[in-house]
Parts: C-alpha cells; structure tokens; sequence
C-alpha cells in the first residue's frame, strides 16, 4: 500500500505549474532531482502523522523541523495542517540504503513519502529551506519534489588531529552537513602531531604523543555516533598510517623505521616519518590497535591513510633497504621500491581490517599492482588518480578540488564532477565511483575559525555530489549559499559569529567597523602560501590574527566584482559612454557607494592597527584599499563618459595594482586579485 501510495504521489499534478527553461530553485541547496512549484500555499503550523515502523530518529527529526519551522512552542502545539509522512522501513546509510523522497506541499498540508527512514530525514531538510514571507507570515510554497542523490557517499572530512575539535564543534558541524544533505562524516583522528582516540591497550598513543591536549574518549565518540545516526550520517574514522605517524613514534619509539627518539612533532610541514614496516613487531602492534579501536566504530569502511609517504626513512635505513632488495622490491634502475614496499604494507592492514569486518579505505598512493580489489581509492591527486582505481576493480572517491583548507573560491569546489560527461569510463567502472568529500585540514583552523573555514563552501560540495549533473548554473548557486549560511547561523554554527567576535577582540575597544570593512575584502593567501610567507607556526601558535578572521572568498568582494562584470557586458560598455539605463545606473551607484566607503577607511582604521601590534603588519592591505579604490573610482569615470585613458595612466593602475595583490600577514586584497584585465583595456 505504501509503495502504491508513493507511485501516485510522484506522478506530475496538472494544478503544478510546469517548470521553466531555466529552473526555479528557490532557496533550495541542494537542488532537488525534480521541483514542480504551484501558485499556492500552506500556513504553518504542521500536525504531524507518522506511518512507518517506529524510529526515534524520525520522530526526533520531525521534532527539530517542527522547531524551527515554527520557533514558538505554543504556535507549534496549535491545530494545523498535517504533515503525512509515510516510509516502508528503516534505513541504514552504513548500508547505502535509499535516500529517495517525494515532498508534496499543497494548501491542504505536507505530505512526505519515502521507501526508507533515512529519504524522510532528507525531505524534512529540504522542508526546512522552504519557507518563505506572505503578508508577514511564514507560509510553504505548493511544490512537488522527487529527489535522490546523484552519489551514495557525500562526505565531509574533519581534521581533528592537527587541532582539536571538541564534540561540542564536530555536533554542530553534523547538523550542518544533515541540512545540505551529507551523509559521510571523515573523521581524521591521528597525524603527526597528535593521536586524539583514548587508547586502553596503549596509553601513551593519546597522553606522550599529542603536541596539544585533547583527546576523545570512548564514551564521547559514542555520544557523537549517536548523534551522526539520527541524522543519518556515518562516522568512517580515520588513522593514517606509514606515514603521519610521528605522535605514534615519540610514544613507542620501537615502530620507528630509524634509530631516533622522536619529540613531540612542532610544525606544519610534512616530516617524512613513516612506520618501520620490515619488523613484525610493528604489525603486531597495529593488530592490537586495530583490535582496539573497530569496535568503537560501527561502520563497516575504515580509513588506514597511506599518504605522503616518500620512502626516504626506509631508504636511508640500510637494513630496510636490504629488506627491500631480497624481496625483489627493485625499480628497473636498480633503486629500491618504496611504492611495493607500501603496498606489501598495506596488504598487511587490510588483511587485519578484514579480519575485524572492516573494509579499508586509503589515499591515492595506496593503489598499486597487487592490492586487493576490496580496499578504496580516496583520490586527492586528481581524476587521473581516480580513474585508474576505478579501471583497475577498486571502488573511488574523489576528494582532488574539494580541499576546502585552500582557500578557494565557492565556484572552484562547485566545478569538478567525479563523473563528468566525458569521463573516459565504461558504465561499470563509473558506478565504482561512489562519490566524493570536502576535506578540511586543520593546520590553520582550530575550533574557533573551523566552521568559517568550511561554511558555507561546503554547501556547493554538497549539491555537486547531490544534484544532477546538469544543475552547473554558479551565479544561482551563489544566490541560494547566502541564503543557506543564514539557515546554518541558526542551527548554531559559528562561520559568521566567531569571526566577529575576533574583530571585536582585535578592535580592543576601538571602534570595529573600520576592522570589520577592512577584514571583510580581505581573503588567506591560497593553498598552502601561509606555510612560506615568513611566519613559523606551531600547534601551540593562537590563530587569532586578521587572516584568521577573513573569510576563506569574501562575499563582498565577489559581489563587487560581479556587478563590475555586467556593467562591463553591457553593449559596447567600452567603446562609448556606459548606456545609461536604469540597471547601469543603480550598477554605477552601487559601485561607488563602495569604492567610497572602501577609500575611506583607511584613514578610519588605521588608528586600530597601529595600536595592535599584531594588526600593524596589516597597514599596507589597509593603504592599498584606498589605492585601488581610487583607480576604480577614476576608470568607472573614464568608462561612463566614454573617455579613453591615457597610456602613461593606464601604466602606472596596472603598476599600483600588481603592487596591490602582494600579501601582508599571510592574507591578500580580494579587491585587486580578482579585478578583470579587461576593466584596464583600451576600446
């Protein structure tokens, strides 16, 4: 009956309007499969009617989207319409159960229709970004959705080991995944620096070999399990191993592959260090652990890492690399092979995962001749990478172009697809492409700034591994992000308010609005410049500078820009005066308001950071503001009058402006970086 019912619920409704050429998203992120909006509506509040086996996660879901579709307790206890929710029977997402749902709204209430529990907690978010104002009132569009994701796993990786990230921050980051639609949280737990799971078998793992304090219990990794499941999220931890194991190293220095008694690892830089894989006292020591911690973690994927392991420790080692040679493990030059040398290891963990139920996920550099068809690719390195698992038997995941740690821009996560149109795979080897993850390394995000790091970047990840394939349109994707960072704020995550309060900190009781507009055009250098730009840092180091505070892409200034991009579109923009309608003329009073307001605070602000020692290092952003500002002011003049510039001006903008894109304080001027070559040019 229940299947009967969903059929005919997803069949098209003639009293829908039909969809236009260019779709109708709404605040929708991500988009759904299929959007058919009517003209109607449905006043809030709901009464929901649940029929399905019973699932307290359902019921909870129902409760939070009840919450905070209607935030007065007392309007939500009051008669409404129903919201009929339907599903056949409980979903797993370890088991990549169905998320497919149908949400029809229609003025006589809201009905939700699911084969499994897990498509009901995905509808009731798209329920949430539904709402929208009608004569001062919160009402529900009329609308028919059928939706499904486009890839089973949609994950988002979470660096605790480089820093810490209480439960408190991982919780909130899992309600922010569940209302974008992720269903894979990566849990990155060890690394160089610091081991952060509480080990019974062996103590000094998480208490000699942490650079920073910090560690999970199995008790807190319980609670945030539970927590990741009533939003039908996984958990796949994560341990890296040969290499990123120097906090292994300095607790137990007898898996070390040189004779070296390692301290607490203090930088950010790749240390080269790997695990001795010769000895079987470092595979029985690796049992043992594994043995330990499988248990605390349910879900049948463990991450082992492999990455970034160059050899050099095992090449330098000469019992190692006799090891090597007797086993045949020599390059055609007479070298010996680290790459088989990895893969015998790895071999030997996921023969060890295997035996605990767990199959093994790594990096890109475990894939070679020999390993097992069961372990999955987690490529970073490209779609290179990713091919050539998925070619060779392995299940994939692409992770290359979602490094949300870069820096980049909303728009350059939104691009890569895992499975392009032109991707040069057979249908078989493109269904072992499960999907992909945000990745969120945490050298230069501690618990403060992590979620302005990942939010609301993330959002565009999430609709690339969730929407069709087609849905490519950027400027829409940017309109709907702003509108889904607002939704987000109110789930509790911080992307807006810690940097804020940072300002507000650095301002000292200045005033902190020259900060705020200053800290606002200003962006991280990208990818990993911050490593070489003259400032040594340390896990200890406080991330609690202007860089820290800027976004990861100012909206500002990519609105800015943006707006400077279509006045320039306009016919013949530059070859006569600027057409004067009335689009160019509020784009013109926009522009100027800005650059008005930009050129002026450096008078404002400057006061501030000369009294802040760490913000003075900051001053040449704050005077090449107003340069830049100033030049724009001059050529949207030139532009509007339809006046050339002369040649000896337009040398010295381009001069001031290069001038302009040098970093200071590990952070650039998003003003002058991303500003049109041809804004300069000549008709």
């Amino acid at each position: 009956m229940l299947r009967l019912l969903f059929l005919l619920l997803v069949l098209p409704l003639a009293a829908l309007a039909q969809p236009a050429t260019r779709p109708d998203t709404r605040q929708l992120i991500p988009v759904p499969a299929e959007v058919r909006w009517g003209q109607k509506s449905c006043p809030l509040p709901l009464r929901p009617q649940l029929t399905g086996p019973a699932s307290p996660a359902v019921q909870a879901a129902v409760e939070r989207t009840l919450a905070r579709l209607i935030p007065s307790a007392r309007a939500r206890t009051a008669t409404g319409r129903p919201l009929q929710i339907n599903y056949g029977r409980l979903g797993s997402p370890e088991a990549f159960d169905s998320e497919q749902y149908s949400l029809r709204v229609t003025p006589a209430g809201v009905t939700i229709d699911a084969p499994t529990s897990l498509g009901v907690l995905r509808a009731l978010a798209t329920l949430e970004q539904l709402p929208q104002r009608q004569d001062k009132l919160s009402v529900l569009p009329e609308v028919e959705i059928r939706d499904q994701p486009r890839f089973v796993w949609r994950g988002l990786l979470i660096d605790a080991a480089r820093h810490f990230m209480p439960v408190a921050v991982i919780k909130r980051n899992l309600d922010g995944m569940a209302a974008v639609k992720l269903n894979v949280l990566h849990w990155h737990l060890s690394d160089d620096q610091a081991f952060r799971v509480e080990s019974k078998v062996f103590p000094r793992l998480h208490r000699a070999g942490n650079t920073t304090p910090g560690f999970y219990t199995a008790a807190q990794i319980k609670d945030v399990l539970a927590y990741a499941a009533a939003r039908g999220i996984r958990v796949v931890p994560e341990f890296d191993m040969p290499g990123h194991t120097t906090a292994w190293q300095v607790a137990y220095p007898r898996l070390a592959s040189l004779d070296t008694i390692y301290p607490p690892y203090q930088s950010w830089r790749l240390g080269h260090i790997a695990l001795d894989p010769t000895r079987e006292t470092t595979y029985s020591f690796l049992d043992s652990l594994l043995a330990e911690l499988t248990p605390l973690f349910p879900d049948p994927y463990f991450h082992a890492g492999g990455d970034e392991n160059d050899g050099r420790q095992w090449r330098r080692n000469p019992r190692i690399a006799q090891y090597m040679r007797a086993g045949g493990m020599v390059k055609r030059d007479g070298t010996v092979d680290k790459h088989a040398l990895q893969t015998q290891f790895n071999r030997r963990v996921l023969a060890m995962l295997t035996k605990y139920q767990k199959k093994m996920v790594g990096w890109d550099e475990i894939l070679g001749p020999g390993l097992p068809p069961d372990a999955v690719i987690q490529s970073w390195q490209g779609k290179k990478s990713l091919y050539a698992a998925v070619k060779a038997g392995h299940q994939a995941l692409l992770s290359s172009g979602y490094y949300l740690d870069l820096n980049l821009t909303a728009a350059s996560h939104y691009a890569p697809d895992p499975v392009p149109a032109d991707a040069p795979l057979t249908a078989e080897e493109k269904q072992r492409v499960l999907g992909g993850e945000a990745a969120m390394w945490a050298e230069y995000a501690d618990s403060v700034v992590l979620d302005a790091r990942i939010w609301p970047r993330a959002a565009a990840v999430a609709e690339r591994l969730w929407s069709p394939g087609t849905v490519t349109d950027v400027p829409d994707m940017y309109r709907r992000l702003q509108v889904v960072a607002a939704q987000l704020e109110t789930l509790g995550l911080q992307h807006r308010r810690a940097p804020q309060q940072l300002l507000t900190m650095m301002a000292a009781g200045q005033p902190v609005e020259p900060l705020q507009t200053l800290a606002a055009v200003l962006e991280p250098v990208k990818e990993y410049k911050r490593h070489f730009q003259g400032r040594t840092y340390t896990p200890q180091t406080p991330l609690n500078r202007l860089v820290d505070a800027a976004p990861s892409e100012s909206e500002v200034a990519r609105v800015f820009h943006a707006t400077l991009d279509s006045l320039l579109k306009a016919p013949r923009a530059k070859l006569t005066e600027l057409p004067r309608t009335p689009a160019t003329r509020r784009q013109l009073a926009y522009l100027r308001q800005r650059l008005k307001t930009w050129q002026q605070n450096d008078a404002r602000v400057q006061p501030t950071l000369q009294l802040n020692a760490d913000l003075r290092e900051y001053a040449p952003l704050s005077a090449q503001l107003t340069v830049v500002s100033a030049l724009l002011l001059q050529r949207l003049e030139q532009l509007e009058k339809g006046q050339p510039a002369a040649a000896e001006w337009l040398t010295a903008a381009q001069q001031q402006l290069e001038t302009a894109k040098k970093p200071a304080g590990q952070a650039e001027l998003a003003l002058a970086t991303r500003l049109d070559k041809l804004l300069w040019a000549q008709p």
